[in-house]
């Protein structure tokens, strides 16, 4: 064991240390914020600094990553504004030349025409005219021109608002806050379009693919994605060689013939928890009615069956509620398990333990109900651009809510892990068996309260490469990383609390799964930075250390054939039929969602043509919900099924809401965001990143079609979201009025 553990230290120390020294490059070599941008001809000073820093934060107020995205990160109905910035720059400029040179258009020129004005185009646009010593960024008269066309344009998209982006009119109408919001945009296409000092490559790697100023993917790129590919071969070979070889010679466990959690003592603070599951089933339900609205935006921008709708809530606002509901009522249910564990591990009921779970409850209903208040209020501007960033919406998808809330959830979470953590640490101290598997179990309890304050790292002028690189350590970190090593060692908990498995083996299986996790998890929250104006180390290290996230999601095959065969050993753990069946569906989306899925957008060659895409939707909903939505719907029934001491009559309606989920969700990539993904990448490969984003491509009858045909998906995953939470809440009920506690 102790190997094990010099294994588990050495692994996440090691991994801390080089996230931390890519973090400290990234903010060495972002892309620099100019004091002025200037017309070299005339000196004209066009934006200052304070404009894009600004122009920035009214980006955030109207919806951020939930109107169109950044640099690839955000939503995919309106644009990627930097892409379409920097398409829409390049045409008036070739456009302009072309009639000024020629008295033609540019379509109508011959190829060598057309190759002399890009040639033009590309030197005009490409080479880095930033002046370290005044910190200027000079452009030539021409640009301006095509600068002041942009200009116009996005006035009007979001002034008058645009359909087929889903902008309302009067999104935004403040004249001043529509000139900085332009500022913004244009730096943010600078940057992605100016190579760096001293290199042949941008800001961004060359991203978005733009073949009329010669965005073309690194070579950077293509090595780093050809070694990923290799290292997963490797690694995929090594570990199923290790498993297959050391699989069968664990130590021998007999299983008991009896339930041995029959007769479970529970406490007044378990029962204190089951408001808990009637509060998630509402925002399950809630987030389900706000997932339909928010797609049928994609096929009727500014209504929802005729009616107009997006003038009290467009969509992005039900796109921002239907992600933060999302992870709500995920993390609330993981951690009202924590919390109805925490009495089992111990062995007693601690002091204020019911008080703390009714302050948290009550902490949760204020949370979630003032940040989606707040957010209403800053997306249709009724809060300055400060208060918006602590009370309003600070524009980031995942992390949408004001600071105020995420300082008050982050105080809830301190206060959870106490209340759990003191349990871990009385039950560790009795120095038993389960010793080891406890403090694998405390490390992560300890984790989740601590990374979800990674989230605080940025402040409200804090550039864009910077805020993404601490918005990752968040999400990726703190729900794909730590929750996982939580969620590991809860079901390896419970297991031997069943006596399915021994202490021992609990112990080191929870460990090495951790440490094989995390070796890749940790480096491998670069991938999500290879694009995002960060230096070719984010590429390097991301790439290949992504590659190994999925080698253990491989073996996934193998813990769903040992949790089915749990199944068959004793007619007792019949009793945990479901609970069973969804940890099941947890290892399958983790093998396809999480592994199959995931890698088809991890590789930077991938990455580069298809972030934003539909394809990051497919990996989005069948990781999200597949893997971390079943997981806490097992939790939720393991819970009830610990505390309900009635025989579960009423099944018919679990094995509905399983298959319908499992079924709804499969017809829902394979009908519809599956088949739109691929005919966006093969658009962005073959005409550029601009045309995969484009109304055009979009609104064609084809991908019309495909979106319509997500309702079979969609309809059939609804009603298995019905029966859920009917049983839910029916059997939460019941156990109310049990008052089994004591």
């Amino acid at each position: 064991m102790k190997n094990i553990w010099i294994g588990f230290i050495s692994v996440v120390t090691l991994s801390f240390i080089v996230l931390v020294w890519v973090g400290t490059e990234i903010y060495q070599t972002q892309p620099p914020m100019p004091d002025e941008v200037v017309v070299k001809e005339t000196g004209d000073i066009i934006y200052t600094k304070e404009d894009i820093q600004t122009g920035q934060n009214v980006w955030e107020s109207i919806g951020g990553m939930e109107v169109g995205s950044i640099w690839g990160h955000g939503s995919y109905v309106a644009p990627d504004w930097s892409a379409d910035w920097i398409h829409r720059e390049a045409i008036n400029m070739l456009e302009y030349w072309s009639k000024r040179d020629y008295n033609k258009g540019y379509d109508q020129l011959n190829e060598e025409l057309q190759a002399t004005l890009k040639a033009r185009l590309i030197k005009n646009v490409r080479t880095n005219t930033y002046d370290e010593q005044s910190k200027k960024i000079t452009i030539s008269s021409d640009r301006y021109l095509a600068i002041q066309q942009n200009i116009d344009y996005y006035t009007d998209v979001f002034s008058e608002g645009h359909e087929e982006y889903a902008i309302p009119r009067g999104a935004l109408t403040d004249a001043t806050k529509l000139s900085q919001l332009n500022a913004f945009l244009f730096w943010t296409s600078w940057a992605a379009s100016t190579n760096r000092v001293g290199e042949d490559f941008t800001y961004t790697s060359n991203w978005p693919h733009e073949p009329l100023i010669n965005n073309t993917i690194t070579v950077d790129s293509q090595i780093w994605s050809g070694f990923s590919v290799v290292l997963l071969l490797l690694f995929i070979a090594l570990l199923a060689y290790y498993y297959l070889r050391n699989h069968e010679k664990g130590e021998v466990h007999k299983n008991p013939k009896e339930d041995p959690l029959t007769g479970l003592i529970v406490t007044k603070s378990q029962q204190s928890i089951l408001k808990y599951y009637l509060v998630i089933s509402l925002l399950i339900g809630l987030q389900i009615i706000l997932g339909i609205v928010t797609v049928h935006y994609s096929v009727e921008g500014q209504a929802f069956f005729g009616f107009e709708l997006s003038q009290y809530l467009p969509y992005s606002i039900t796109r921002t509620w239907h992600t933060q509901l999302a992870v709500f009522w995920i993390a609330a249910t993981w951690l009202a398990t924590g919390l109805f564990l925490a009495p089992i591990i111990s062995g007693k009921e601690m002091k204020y333990q019911k008080f703390g779970i009714n302050f948290l409850f009550g902490a949760l209903l204020v949370i979630v109900l003032g940040s989606m208040l707040g957010e209403w209020l800053g997306v249709h501007q009724f809060l300055g651009l400060t208060a918006n960033f602590f009370f309003g919406h600070q524009g980031y998808e995942y992390v949408d809510l004001g600071r105020f809330w995420q300082i008050f959830l982050g105080i809830g979470l301190i206060l959870w892990v106490l209340m759990v953590g003191r349990h871990i640490v009385y039950a560790i101290k009795k120095k038993d068996s389960s010793k080891h598997l406890l403090i694998i179990l405390l490390v992560s309890v300890i984790a989740i309260g601590m990374f979800f304050f990674s989230g605080l790292m940025y402040g409200e002028n804090s550039s864009l490469p910077v805020i993404n690189y601490w918005r990752w350590w968040l999400v990726h970190l703190w729900v794909e990383g730590f929750f996982e090593v939580f969620a590991t060692v809860v079901i390896a908990y419970l297991f031997l609390k069943m006596k399915i498995v021994s202490a021992n083996t609990a112990g080191k299986t929870a460990i090495a799964s951790a440490t094989i996790f995390l070796a890749g998890g940790i480096i491998g929250t670069l991938h999500h930075l290879y694009f995002s104006g960060t230096p070719v180390q984010a590429i390097a290290l991301g790439a290949t250390f992504s590659a190994l996230e999925v080698v253990p999601l491989t073996l996934m095959g193998f813990e769903v054939r040992e949790n089915w065969n749990l199944l068959k050993n004793e007619n007792w753990i019949q009793k945990y039929k479901w609970p069973i069946f969804f940890f099941i569906a947890v290892a399958f989306w983790n093998m396809l969602g999480a592994g199959v899925f995931g890698f088809l957008i991890n590789p930077p060659i991938a990455l580069y043509y298809i972030q934003g895409l539909n394809t990051t939707s497919v990996h989005a909903h069948t990781a999200l919900f597949g893997v971390y939505g079943m997981l806490g719907m097992g939790f939720i029934l393991i819970c009830l099924r610990l505390y309900s001491n009635r025989i579960w009559n009423d099944e018919i309606k679990l094995k509905r809401a399983f298959w319908l989920l499992n079924v709804g969700l499969i017809a829902m990539v394979v009908f519809s965001l599956l088949p739109v993904g691929l005919i966006q990448a093969y658009t962005s490969i073959k005409e550029g990143y601009f045309y995969a984003r484009s109304p055009e491509l979009l609104y064609s009858d084809t991908v019309q079609v495909l979106k319509w045909l997500r309702i079979i998906g969609d309809v059939i995953f609804s009603i298995g979201i019905y029966f859920f939470c009917w049983f839910v809440v029916k059997e939460t009920l019941y156990c109310i009025k049990q008052k089994r506690a004591v």
